[in-house]
């Protein structure tokens, strides 16, 4: 039988029709930590799949079309040289020009398109970068309550945004400190019995918590022990057995070792549905927990996700629509492409130039040009 047809839930007896408050709990949090391993074990398979489109199909379209439009704005600026263009519309060339060349420098990193932009922009790429870059610190600084310092690499916004980050790592790492040495000053002071007797209540309950994991775990151990097994085949079967509940014992997993009970048949459906409620009281502690370890395992993996493919806060994520996001943006790339080297091709002659720019002028109360889609 298949280990996924194993699922742990306690159900109605027939001497009683309804679950008790703590029977509910157990199998609400039963239901909610099916409901993100589902989700992590999704990210799981999307993200391999999604790591190989955006690094073979993804990023080779955004260089041809950084490329492209590098292109564009050699042979804009070759047009805007040229004899048979109004005044009107070398203005419009210009604007053109400062705007696609603007984006691309940093990221082509070609001396000769910045002094494109400088000539068209009538304005210095470096000194603007500069003050981006300054206004970048003053805005870090307010919004994360660290000062960056007067030494700092103002030459890149990454550079900036790492070093921020670190000087927020070691002001963490100063505010642990001292909380820590609070907590060890106000130890040593002698307790009144209230807060030992506390203490002492909340020492019992974690041991209780870890007795209940222990004893699953014991009874697994006991009949799963490979070497107690002489057949060769059944050995095998057991030592995976066995991996599966010291991986299980070691998280904490209480879920995955009753799964691991049933699926063994150390216990059947009225063992779960009989559960006393001291002892339910003890799982649902341990299966909160545990939801808040899978709760926050899933932050993790989406917040490493954006930051490796640059996916901005705002936009909502998800193991089921990545993937069609993802051929989203390499159709509008490819849509995109198309129509660069229609572009290139008008401008190979400059009548038809000239018609395409009147079109483009027709269209700029309705697409600013400092929007117009290259």
């Amino acid at each position: 039988m298949s280990k996924a047809t194993y699922h742990v839930s306690i159900a109605p007896g027939h001497n009683k029709a309804s679950l008790s408050r703590g029977q509910k709990a157990f199998n609400s949090l039963i239901r909610q930590i099916e409901k993100r391993r589902t989700r992590l074990r999704a990210w799981e398979r999307v993200t391999s799949d999604f790591q190989q489109r955006y690094v073979d199909v993804l990023l080779p379209l955004e260089r041809e079309s950084t490329d492209l439009q590098v292109k564009l704005v050699y042979r804009l600026d070759d047009i805007w040289n040229q004899k048979g263009l109004t005044k009107t519309e070398r203005r419009t060339v210009s604007t053109l020009i400062s705007n696609l060349a603007g984006d691309l420098v940093e990221a082509c990193n070609d001396a000769q398109l910045k002094v494109i932009y400088n000539r068209h922009s009538k304005s210095d790429y470096d000194s603007e970068a500069a003050a981006e870059l300054e206004d970048m610190k003053d805005v870090l600084e307010a919004m994360l309550g660290v000062e960056l310092g007067e030494d700092l690499d103002m030459s890149s916004p990454d550079d900036m945004l790492r070093h921020a980050q670190a000087r927020m790592e070691e002001q963490r790492a100063q505010y642990e400190a001292a909380d820590q040495a609070r907590h060890a000053r106000r130890a040593k002071r002698k307790k009144t019995a209230r807060q030992q007797a506390a203490q002492v209540r909340q020492q019992a309950e974690q041991a209780e918590l870890s007795q209940s994991i222990r004893e699953v775990y014991r009874k697994l151990a006991s009949a799963l022990h490979p070497d107690r097994e002489p057949d060769p085949h059944e050995r095998e079967r057991k030592t995976a057995l066995m991996q599966r509940a010291n991986h299980a014992y070691g998280r904490n997993d209480l879920l995955k070792l009753l799964e691991l009970q049933l699926e063994l048949e150390h216990i059947d459906q009225s063992a779960i549905n009989e559960l006393s409620e001291d002892r339910l009281k003890h799982y649902n502690k341990i299966l909160k927990e545990q939801l808040g370890e899978l709760v926050q395992e899933i932050l993790h993996v989406e917040a490493s996700f954006r930051h490796a493919y640059g996916i901005p806060p705002f936009i909502d994520i998800a193991p089921a629509t990545v993937l069609h996001n993802l051929a989203n943006d390499i159709a509008g790339l490819q849509q995109h492409i198309r129509d660069l080297e229609t572009d290139l091709l008008v401008f190979e002659d400059l009548k038809q130039f000239k018609g395409w720019l009147k079109q483009l002028e027709y269209r700029q109360t309705a697409v600013p040009f400092d929007e117009f889609p290259f």
